[in-house]
C-alpha cells in the first residue's frame, strides 16, 4: 500500500512536469516560429531601397551576429576600419587587415559595400598635417597627401565598393559660418579642399558614387547650409553624386515635416540622397562628451518604447514615401547588444536605438517597420 500511494503522488508530478516542458517547448518553438515568420528587412524593402548595416570585423566571428548580417541586411558599412587614422597610420604604412575582412565579407556573400570616410577631420593619423619638423604642410603637399591616400585606399577597393562617403562633416554647427573652420583641411587649403577630394577620387574610381556626408542633416539652419555647401561644390565642379543623412535621431526628432522638406531641398539639387547612419536614440542629440548624471540611465521604459515605436514608424513612412529620392537606408550598427551611443555622448549609458535587442531578436519596432503593408 506504501509503495502504490508513493507511485500516485510521482506519476502527477511526473504528468505535471511533463505538462510544463510540453508547454515551455510549444511557448519556444512558438517564439521560433513568430520570429522566422517574419518578413526581413531587406525582403519587406527589396521595392524601394536597400537597407544596410554598419559592421566591425568582430561581428562576423559571432555566428548569431553574422547570421542576422546575412539574413537581414543587402548592404554593409565598414563603421571605423576605412577611416584614414584606422586603414594609414603611419605615412609609409598601411593597415589593411580589417578593411580587407570587411571587403571580403562582401564579396563572398554578394553584399553591396559602401566605403566610409575618405576625408574627415576625425579619426586622422596626426603625421597627415604635420611634416617632418612637426610643422604645418603647404596646401601643396596636403593635395598631394590627399591624392595618394585616396587613390590607395579607393584602387584597392574599387571592385566591391559602389560609393564611398568622400568628405566627411565639414559643415560647421555654428549658425554664422557654413565651413567647419576648425578642420585642419580648411585650415591648410580653404574651402578648396572639398573639390580637391572628390575630383582624386573620381579619378581613382571613375564608376564610384560619390556622397558628401554630414549629421544634423535635416536639422532647421544646418539643413540650409549643408545645401549652400554643396550647391557651391556643384558650381565649383566637384563630381559629386549624392549626399548622405546620416540620421542619428532620436525619439524628439526629426518631425516629418523637417525631413521631408530637408529631402525635397537635397533632392531639388539634382543629387542622389541616402540615410547612411541611421539609429534613434532614447535621449536628446548632444554635441559633447560629458559624464553620466545621477538617475539618468533609466533602461528601456515602456513609455521610451512606445515613443521610439513612433518616431520609426513616422522616418519609415516618410521613407518609402520618397523611394524615388533615396537610394539607400543604412543602419549604425546591428542591434542594441553594442551601439556607439553607449559611449557617446555620455560613457556608460547603455541606449537602445536599434530594431533588434540585446539578444539579436527583433524588438516591437522592427515589426512595425517591416509590416507597413498590414497596417
Amino acid at each position: 500500500m506504501k509503495s502504490t500511494n508513493l507511485i500516485k503522488p510521482l506519476f502527477l508530478a511526473a504528468l505535471i512536469l511533463g505538462g510544463i516542458l510540453i508547454t515551455s517547448s510549444c511557448e519556444t518553438n512558438s517564439s521560433m516560429e513568430n520570429n522566422s515568420s517574419l518578413i526581413s528587412l531587406k525582403q519587406a524593402y527589396k521595392d524601394y531601397f536597400p537597407i544596410g548595416v554598419a559592421v566591425s570585423p568582430s561581428n562576423f566571428k559571432d555566428s548569431l551576429e553574422r547570421g542576422l548580417i546575412l539574413e537581414q541586411f543587402s548592404s554593409i558599412t565598414a563603421e571605423n576600419v576605412m577611416k584614414a587614422g584606422p586603414i594609414h597610420p603611419e605615412i609609409d604604412r598601411y593597415n589593411w587587415e580589417q578593411a580587407d575582412q570587411v571587403a571580403n565579407f562582401a564579396r563572398e556573400h554578394g553584399l553591396k559595400l559602401r566605403g566610409h570616410a575618405l576625408i574627415w577631420h576625425q579619426q586622422y593619423p596626426k603625421w597627415f598635417f604635420k611634416d617632418q619638423d612637426g610643422n604645418r604642410i603647404s596646401k601643396d603637399t596636403l593635395y598631394a597627401r590627399m591624392r595618394s591616400h585616396i587613390h590607395t585606399v579607393v584602387n584597392r577597393y574599387k571592385d566591391i565598393v559602389y560609393a564611398w562617403d568622400v568628405v566627411n562633416e565639414a559643415v560647421s554647427d555654428s549658425i554664422h559660418k557654413i565651413h567647419r573652420e576648425s578642420s585642419p583641411f580648411y585650415q591648410i587649403a580653404g574651402k578648396e579642399y572639398l573639390v580637391k577630394a572628390f575630383e582624386f577620387a573620381k579619378e581613382a574610381d571613375p564608376n564610384a558614387l560619390l556622397y558628401y556626408n554630414d549629421y544634423n542633416a535635416v536639422r532647421p539652419g544646418k539643413v540650409n547650409r549643408i545645401h549652400s555647401l554643396l550647391q557651391q561644390m556643384i558650381e565649383d565642379g566637384a563630381p559629386i553624386d549624392g549626399v548622405g543623412i546620416q540620421g542619428h535621431w532620436s525619439i524628439y526628432e526629426p518631425s516629418k515635416d523637417e525631413l521631408t522638406s530637408a529631402l525635397d531641398l537635397y533632392s531639388s539639387l539634382g543629387l542622389e540622397v541616402q540615410i547612411t547612419e541611421l539609429d534613434v536614440s532614447l535621449y536628446r542629440w548632444e554635441k559633447h562628451q560629458r559624464p553620466l548624471k545621477e538617475g539618468e540611465n533609466k533602461g528601456f521604459t515602456d513609455s521610451l518604447e512606445q515613443k521610439q515605436i513612433a518616431q520609426y514608424e513616422a522616418i519609415f513612412e516618410v521613407f518609402r514615401n520618397y523611394k524615388d529620392v533615396l537610394t539607400g537606408v543604412t543602419f549604425w550598427n546591428i542591434s542594441d547588444r553594442y551601439s556607439w551611443l553607449d559611449h557617446y555622448p555620455v560613457e556608460g549609458r547603455k541606449n537602445y536605438p536599434l530594431l533588434f535587442d540585446t539578444e539579436l531578436q527583433p524588438k516591437k519596432v522592427y515589426r512595425k517597420v517591416v509590416n507597413f503593408n498590414q497596417e
